[in-house]
């Protein structure tokens, strides 16, 4: 346990984790608020700790842990996950990450996501999501596909398939928007607004054919009138 505090640093690690949130989260002030508020923040920090005894292969301490976690934070961890530095978990209640999910660096998840399995894979169960990944709050991830870097995931999408870099997936099963050319930083990634909406686009579309049909109806019967 000293290898982990000492060598590895945790003190180094606790610093990096709190400079992701105020780096990102407008509404954090100080760095002992956020060490004494923020869930998120709890729940990395003891994923931290839980992966450690993971890799020694003390798998009951790490589950003990990432459970305790849990409890208090809302936030499920499994151990054996592997994440990057900087990770964001906004708000945080009902976040689950699988045991084989894998997280790049500067990700920021929201509250009630899950990056999950489908319950048929063995092995490599869980999507692997590249950097600056942003994952919108009620978002599912399911299956071992790649997520590639700068993509973001809108809020209660469903994704099922590979994303490549630099996308917007949005939808129930989830549809790609492309964004060519343009790198998405850590700052515009809490932006859950701003995200076009396949589905809300074919309403709309469906509405104006509407219109335009009713329209043809009308037109139709006062030529029919005027025959009469």
């Amino acid at each position: 346990m000293f290898e982990f505090f000492g060598n590895l640093g945790f003190v180094k690690k606790i610093k990096e984790e709190v400079d992701s949130v105020k780096r990102r989260d407008p509404a954090a002030r100080s760095t002992l608020e956020i060490l004494l508020t923020y869930s998120g923040v709890h729940a990395v920090l003891a994923y931290r700790i839980s992966h450690w005894f993971y890799q020694k292969k003390l798998f009951l301490i790490a589950r003990i842990i990432s459970q305790l976690a849990r409890l208090f934070t809302g936030i499920e961890i499994h151990p054996g996950a592997k994440i990057g530095k900087g990770l964001l978990i906004d708000h945080g209640s009902g976040v689950v990450i699988g045991e084989t999910a894998e997280i790049g660096d500067n990700c920021l998840l929201y509250q009630g996501c899950t990056l999950g399995g489908t319950g048929k894979d063995k092995g490599k169960r869980h999507p692997t999501l590249g950097n600056n990944v942003m994952v919108g709050c009620g978002a599912k991830i399911l299956g071992p596909f790649k997520v590639g870097d700068n993509v973001k995931i809108a809020a209660n999408a469903v994704v099922l398939n590979e994303i490549p870099p630099n996308c917007t997936a949005v939808g129930v099963p989830a549809k790609i928007v492309k964004i060519d050319g343009v790198k998405t930083n850590v700052c515009s990634e809490l932006d859950q607004v701003h995200i076009p909406d396949p589905v809300a686009s074919e309403i709309k579309c469906s509405k104006i054919q509407i219109k335009l049909l009713e329209k043809r109806i009308e037109s139709l019967e006062r030529q029919k009138k005027h025959k009469k």
